[in-house]
This record gives C-alpha cells, structure tokens and sequence, in this order.
C-alpha cells in the first residue's frame, strides 16, 4: 500500500495548503480526506478509481474487458446488498477454500461490504472502477421496458415508468458522473447521441470533440428523460426540437446548463452547453490578441460614437470579445445596454435585456427601446436583416458607440454581408470604426510542448519567414505538441484568439463596394504591415503558443 499523502500531491498535485485545510476540517469533523478534497473541489469523483487503485495497489476495472460478461440474477438478497452499496458481483466461483468473487467498486473502503465478506467467509478480487462504467453495468442488468423505446408518443403508464427510471439513483448518478467530468475536463460542451445502437458520449474541450464513453442503448431514455425533467422539456415530446436550461451545483460550482434536444432517425441527440461564469474573465490579456492588433482596438474603444463589429463563425468567441471590450469601457459614468439571445453571462453593472421573437421583440424592435433609455454604449448580439443593420448604424451616427457581430470569413467581407443585407453605402462609410475577424485556436500546452523537429522545413514550406519579417520578430520560437496528464494527452490546453483587424479609415470609405472591394482592401491591409487570419495564426506559431496544423485547422 502506498501512503495516500504521497499519491495526493505527487500524482494529483494537490497543494500543501489545500491538504491542510483537508486535514483540519477532518480533524474538527471526521470523514476520509479524499472526500472531503473532492468536497473542496480539490479532486473531481472521477479522481477518486485512479486514487484509490494507486493507493490499494488494486488494478482499475476496465469495462471493454467485461464485454460478454452475463449478469446473474439480482433478485436475491445478497447481490440487492451489493447492489445498494454501488458494488458490482463480476464473477463467483468455487475453491477449495470456499467462495472466491471478483468484484468492481467505486469506494473499496466501504467498511459494510468488507464486513460482509469477512462474514461469509469470501476471497475477493477487487477492481477499482468509476461511476459511469459501474452505472453502465448496472443499467444492463435492470429490467428496462425495451418497448418504451420505439414508441413516438407515450401513454400515462409508459410517460410514468419513464419518470420513475429517470429519477433512479443509476440515473442520476451516471449522469451527474458525466457532468462532473466534463467540468474536470474543462469541456464547454457534452454532446449524448444515439450511434450504431448506443448512446455515444463527446466532450467538446478547446473546440474540438472527443469521445469519452459509449453507453448501452438503455441508458438511451432514462438520461433524455431525466435531462428534459430537469430542463423543464415535454419528456413525452419525441417529434419536436426542445429547449431547456438547468440551474445546479455539481462539483462544488455553481452552473448553468442550457440543453438541446433534437430528433434524429434513431432517437434524440442531446446537447449540454455548460456556462460557468466564474471561469470567464473579460480581461483583454486574456483574449490573446497580438500587441499591434490591441493598440489598433483600445484606440477605437476611446470613440464615442460609430459601430465596431466582430466577424466569424459561431464558436470564434465573438461574444466573449465583445463583452472584454465593454468590460473595459465599463465606468459609473457610462450607460451601457446589450441586445442578446440568449443573455449567457451576467455583466456587473451592464443593462442586459434578452429578445424574445415569439412576442415580436426582435433585435430590431430591441434597438429601437434601448435607444430611448438614452445608453452611451450599445452592444447587439447578431446583426441578421437589413431592418437591424440599418437601426444599429443610425444609432451610431446619431451618437452612440455600437458592438455587434457578422458571420463572414474575414473582415472586409462584412462590408459585401451588410451591402447583401440592403444597407447603403454611405451608410456604411459613416458608420463603421472598424471590423475585426476572429478565430480561436488551441493553445500548445505549457507542461509538454517540445521544440518543434523540422523547424527548416516549416520556414521553407509556409510563409513563416515573410510573417516573421513583417513583424519584426529577432527571435523565434516553434514548438509542437506533445501530450501528458495536465492536457489530457491532447497537447493542447486553452485557446487565443487570432484575428484580423480592418480600420474602416478614409482610404477605406473611399473604395468603391464592387465585387473587386474585399481584394483591395485586403491589399491595403497588407500594405499598412497589418496581418490576416493565416498571418497572424503563424505569428502566434513564432512565439511558441500554439502549432502550424491548429492554425490551419481553424484559419487555414
């Protein structure tokens, strides 16, 4: 056995102080120092199998090796026991010594269970396992109404079995297990999908999806009814998108969870997006922008009056940039209003109203009211028709600062985007500060990125030499991604925005808004030294905060 201190703060990295505090609430009110550090946020639950098979020196269940396993019958007392104390019966035979189990558990302390054994007299082989894969099995194992599955709409009996698994303890467990390490992860999305006659589970970590767990076809209804239940969707609605929020404490964090339920041929897909307020800071050093590009945008952020737009696909971190931005701008002095929909993070000290078009409060009729509350910083969550574009620039040439966002590739294509949407011209010369594009990009993790082995190669293959020119870069340095446990293999860990800027200047407002404009602005872009998405992409790879394949990946 190893001593659980040493595995704490040499494989967990759980600081000194966080231990003693673990110890002196222990002291005070007794309990197991590793959970009153999961307690603390310190571990998450699913910390707790590696822990446990480290300190026991007990392998960890794995559940791909039990694939054929058949389940014995869980009438009987003994395994309704085993059972209740989260205790999985794998394999039972007959020695010459007597009884000899092979058992998977999530807490192999459990002082009732070690009684029981010794009282029957049983050799045990204990796997240490996680909840979910203890759930999953114990999902197999219970009669399940298979029938229930294939019916589109429910009757009172069926809608009511449905409500009853749903609030079952695998239910909830497993599924507050898989939340619990998504947030472990860092994930902002978790995504539950029916697959090839399973519930396949993704985590989205850093904008891309990884899949994490396959669960059985008939833990399909209990999770979907148990997340619509806590949503507040029709869990008898099967035909119909839904959507929902959640409101909970998981983790020791407080977390908002919105929830998308979309039919599919096989069932329902199911989304969590998790919002967790106090993992956000709208400070731009933390946006990641390149030092030329934030002098550019705090030089604008001192106007009064005129529009500034965003520009990218959804998931660029439009909205989280815009909010820096009137992060910085927010002073006791200043009125500041924002259209959203929906409102996902609340501003100190910002006017925050959320539209709502089933009752005819779209973005343009939102405009038109906030501008009587007499604002001096307006922030629009989407420009999407002509009639919102127009309102949001009139605003501004009549003496408001307005954000707002576009969805096009680059920045000078928001000018073609607004011409498209039937805004004129002049409008738009008037109006306009500046654009910027944005994409997010992973960043190289700093416990494993390595120097990069063909860096010769790189500097003759892309344009990093012209890149690292034009910035006057002395020194350079290309690193790859490596992977290790504070990354989770992947090598990458957190993100930076790359960005595009545009000044919407006199030279600008000047070029006519032909189908030759976004070239020509992209030229005289250029010829200012400023750099695009690709460009500043590769500047970020010379200063070793993330890799050629990432920037390709969303730039490219």
């Amino acid at each position: 056995m190893i001593p659980l201190l040493d595995v704490l703060t040499d494989r967990f990295k759980i600081n000194q102080a966080d231990l003693d505090k673990g110890k002196t609430y222990q002291t005070r009110n007794g309990g197991r120092l590793e959970q009153i550090l999961v307690n603390m946020g310190c571990l998450t639950e699913d910390d707790l199998a590696p822990l446990y098979s480290d300190v026991l020196e007990q392998p960890l269940f794995k559940a791909e090796d039990w694939q054929t396993w058949q389940a014995d019958d869980y009438s009987n007392q003994d395994l309704l026991f085993l059972k209740s104390k989260n205790w999985l019966l794998l394999a039972e035979e007959e020695t010459s010594q007597g009884l000899f189990w092979t058992l998977a558990c999530k807490d192999p302390l459990d002082l009732d269970v070690i009684q029981y054994l010794q009282k029957r007299d049983i050799e045990a082989n204990v796997f240490i396992a996680t909840e979910s894969d203890l759930q999953t099995f114990f999902f197999a194992i219970q009669d399940n109404d298979e029938s229930l599955s294939n019916n589109e709409e429910l009757s009172g009996d069926e809608e009511a079995r449905l409500r009853e698994l749903a609030l079952e303890a695998p239910t909830v467990n497993l599924l507050n297990s898989l939340i619990t390490k998504a947030l472990a992860r860092g994930a902002s999305d978790m995504h539950l999908e029916p697959h090839l006659g399973k519930f396949r589970v993704r985590y989205r970590i850093d904008g891309v999806l990884h899949e994490v767990d396959t669960l059985a076809a008939k833990m399909k209804l209990p999770i979907t009814t148990r997340l619509k239940i806590l949503s507040g969707m029709d869990i008898a609605e099967k035909r119909r998108p839904q959507d929902g929020k959640i409101a909970m404490r998981i983790a020791n964090q407080e977390l908002d969870i919105r929830v998308s339920a979309l039919p599919l041929n096989d069932g329902e897909s199911i989304v969590l997006r998790f919002l967790r307020k106090e993992s956000i800071k709208y400070d731009m050093s933390v946006l990641g922008l390149s030092q030329d590009t934030k002098t550019l945008i705090q030089q604008d952020l001192k106007k009064t009056a005129g529009v500034i737009l965003l520009t990218g696909p959804t998931g660029s971190g439009k909205t989280t940039t815009l909010y820096t931005f009137l992060n910085e701008l927010n002073t006791p002095d200043v009125k500041i209003i924002t259209l959203e929909d929906p409102v996902e993070y609340q501003l100190d000290g910002v006017n925050q109203v959320q539209v709502n078009p089933e009752i005819g409060f779209d973005f343009a009729a939102g405009i038109r009211s906030i501008v009587r509350q007499d604002p001096d910083i307006i922030m629009v969550g989407e420009i999407r028709d002509a009639e919102t574009a127009r309102i949001a620039l009139q605003a501004a040439l009549t003496g408001h600062l307005v954000f707002s966002t576009v969805h096009t590739n680059d920045a000078a294509s928001a000018y073609t985007r607004l011409l498209d949407l039937g805004v004129e011209e002049f409008l738009l010369n008037a109006a306009l500060i500046s654009v910027v594009a944005q994409r997010l990009a992973r960043k190289l993790c700093l416990h494993c990125a390595v120097p990069a082995e063909n860096i010769d190669e790189l500097l003759i293959k892309y344009p990093l030499a012209e890149v690292q020119r034009k910035a006057k870069l002395e020194n350079i340095n290309i690193l790859q991604a490596n992977g290790c446990e504070q990354c989770n293999g992947s090598g990458y860990k957190g993100r930076i925005a790359i960005n595009e800027y545009l000044r919407c200047d006199d030279e600008i407002k000047q070029m006519p808004k032909d189908d030759q404009f976004i070239s020509k602005a992209q030229k005289y872009n250029d010829s200012l030294g400023r750099r695009n998405l690709l460009q500043d992409g590769f500047y970020k790879v010379l200063l070793g905060v993330t890799t050629i394949d990432e920037v390709l990946r969303v730039a490219g």
